[in-house]
């Protein structure tokens, strides 16, 4: 039985080393990727907190002071209070529009559904910038931009077809005789809509909030073509930081990216201590049952 063993080893490593190249492919890919991505993120952060850095692999002295430098300079106060206001707004409003709508998708079938399901599909499919240029025209012509409401308008565009593409499918999979026994028992339709149908879509507008959430913190193009010094998110204040007239210090504009990347950070970390993405179909399965 040893010899036996023993002559199926080779044999065996044979196979496993020709069946496994894909493999090795694939994970020294994301290796690579993985390294590299690192690299950049490490880079930023070591001279976030770099005191002198020259002609060397790592600085000759840290300090923290950049931090400070940073948040006073470019007033992270006022563009960290007003990302998070034009997010929660703009999460708002776009479930309060985007979940009946994708309701009336759902439920309803006219004639020009799929030309509607089109519309909604173009602010995502698009660049922000093929649409942002001519949007930010028209708001500005009605004098609601620059400014914090011609922010939360352009985000508008790409997040409502984002909650309705994100819920269309949660509603489709509810049993439509829920609504009907509802309805025969008298239930009206915000009732129905509050204590039967909100219940059932919680996952539904969880994980679209969640979508939003993120797209509108990291949204550039719309947020940079509509606002002003006034109402600027972290991303459009790190770009003018990087792009402005003047002389910076690298280290106050890489201490403001650091702050930028731990904000997104929390808001996932918050995010999905509420949302599961793994079990979001689990539940809606478990919601037709």
């Amino acid at each position: 039985m040893t010899t036996l063993v023993e002559r199926s080893s080779p044999t065996a490593r044979r196979r496993r080393f020709i069946a496994s190249p894909g493999a090795f492919l694939t994970w020294g890919g994301m290796a690579i990727f993985l390294i590299l991505v690192f690299g950049v993120v490490a880079s930023v952060v070591v001279n976030s907190f770099a005191g002198k850095w020259f002609d060397s692999w790592l600085p000759t002295s840290y300090t923290g002071s950049w931090y400070g430098t940073a948040w006073t300079q470019y007033d992270l106060t006022q563009v960290v209070v007003t990302t998070l206001v034009v997010a929660i707004v703009v999460v708002a409003l776009s479930v309060l529009i985007g979940v009946p709508a994708s309701y009336v998708l759902a439920r309803k079938k006219f004639p020009g559904s799929k030309f509607v399901m089109l519309l909604f599909l173009l602010p995502i499919m698009m660049p922000p910038i093929t649409y942002g240029i001519p949007l930010a025209t028209l708001l500005n012509y009605y004098h609601l931009a620059p400014g914090l409401t011609g922010v939360i308008l352009a985000n508008l565009v790409p997040s409502v077809p984002f909650v309705v593409l994100t819920m269309t499918p949660f509603i489709e999979q509810i049993n439509p005789s829920i609504e009907s026994a509802a309805r025969m028992c008298g239930a009206s339709t915000s009732k129905l809509f509050l204590r039967i149908l909100a219940p059932l879509l919680i996952p539904g507008i969880l994980a679209a909030a969640v979508l939003v959430l993120v797209r509108t913190v990291g949204m550039f193009e719309l947020t940079f073509l509509t606002s002003d010094s006034s109402s600027n998110t972290l991303v459009v204040a790190l770009f003018t930081a990087m792009t402005g007239a003047g002389i910076r210090a690298q280290q106050s504009v890489d201490a403001m990216a650091v702050i930028y990347m731990l904000s997104m950070l929390v808001l996932l970390v918050i995010a999905l201590r509420f949302v599961n993405p793994t079990q979001l179909v689990a539940r809606v399965d478990d919601s037709k049952d």
